[in-house]
């Protein structure tokens, strides 16, 4: 199943490791630092043109991605649950 995550941009929801709200694990440094290595490293993938709330981790053909997307962890796991994934916490 594919999930959307905004801006036409879906994932494969078994791709997901996992779903973090930005505003609740940016004030950990080992977080920031990770996002950090990830943009330096060209891994990340803004889906969206307005304030980030959330950004998906996600494994696919050994390789990770960070997707920032405008949607809350709630949306996106309402979204995962529609899609008959169920998300861990």
């Amino acid at each position: 199943m594919y999930l959307p995550i905004g801006s036409d941009m879906s994932l494969r929801d078994s791709s997901i490791i996992g779903i973090f709200e930005l505003d609740n694990t940016t004030s950990s440094k080992d977080t920031r630092a990770f996002l950090k290595q990830a943009e330096d490293g060209g891994q990340v993938v803004t889906v969206t043109d307005e304030l980030p709330k959330a950004f998906i981790l996600t494994r696919e053909f050994t390789m990770d991605r960070v997707y920032l997307t405008q949607f809350s962890t709630a949306t996106v796991a309402a979204r995962c649950e529609a899609a008959g994934q169920k998300p861990t916490k």
